[in-house]
């Protein structure tokens, strides 16, 4: 059964981490995915999670950084029990404009992430929408990726799938076997929740989490991990996806 974890940056607006490391243990999570601001602060983020009895399996990384220096990455995962590193964006001035740039992408990933796989750690890649809009030579950035990097992991970010226009159900059939991870976040129904970037909590949208959780069980997502990009209350966000999950599970 996949481990239930909970990606941090949904909080970064709120209290501190140790608060709320405590109301994520309170609500019932196993486990934390910090973002790179937060790995920024080892001794902080390790005693959050240990005083609140959590795992930290995955992280997000910048990709700059994991490339200038991967043995600090290394010796973190051993201090926090990571086992798999994504990471999970490229600034728009940055992004190739064609197939060929995005091949190569995959393989400058795939190549930042050798020092980690020699470890005997994962690493992947973590989507958002741009990945999924074809570019002027008509090749679809994630495909291209997963193309130039064949070692690269992809932790699905199933509502970015959906933003970028793409379907979900076909993306995670035909990449079943790259798939370790996964976020779970929703979609509010057109024109709702604009104060919440029109993300809604789990299960509260318009995705249809029962076929998705189906569908991700026939990958090798390990983890799912709660995502909401912009809650007004982090706390009811956190308790949806525990009831989400709870309930799919059952």
């Amino acid at each position: 059964m996949p481990v239930l974890s909970y990606q941090l940056y949904s909080s970064r607006n709120f209290s501190g981490l140790e608060q709320t490391c405590d109301m994520l243990a309170r609500a019932g999570y196993e486990a934390v995915e910090p973002y790179g601001a937060l790995l920024a602060q080892p001794d902080t983020l390790a005693r959050a999670v240990e005083e609140n009895d959590l795992r930290v399996p995955s992280a997000h990384v910048n990709l700059a950084e994991l490339e200038a220096d991967p043995d600090r990455f290394i010796a973190l995962a051993a201090r926090l029990g990571i086992r798999t590193y994504y990471a999970p964006y490229v600034m728009p001035d940055q992004r190739p404009t064609d197939g060929a740039g995005w091949r190569e992408f995959g393989a400058r990933l795939d190549r930042a992430g050798a020092p980690l796989r020699e470890a005997g750690l994962g690493f992947g890649w973590h989507n958002h929408d741009f990945e999924f809009v074809p570019t002027a030579d008509g090749v679809v950035p994630m495909e291209a990726i997963l193309q130039g990097g064949p070692d690269l992991e992809w932790e699905a970010d199933i509502a970015w799938i959906i933003r970028g226009g793409a379907d979900p159900y076909d993306w995670i059939a035909r990449h079943a076997d790259r798939i370790t991870a996964a976020h779970v976040k929703d979609i509010a129904p057109a024109g709702e929740k604009t104060d919440e970037d029109g993300w809604a909590d789990p299960g509260t949208g318009v995705l249809d989490w029962p076929a998705l959780y189906a569908a991700l069980g026939r990958t090798k997502a390990g983890i799912l991990v709660m995502e909401h990009d912009n809650p007004s209350d982090d706390a009811r966000f956190a308790r949806a996806g525990v009831a989400l999950n709870a309930g799919l599970e059952a």
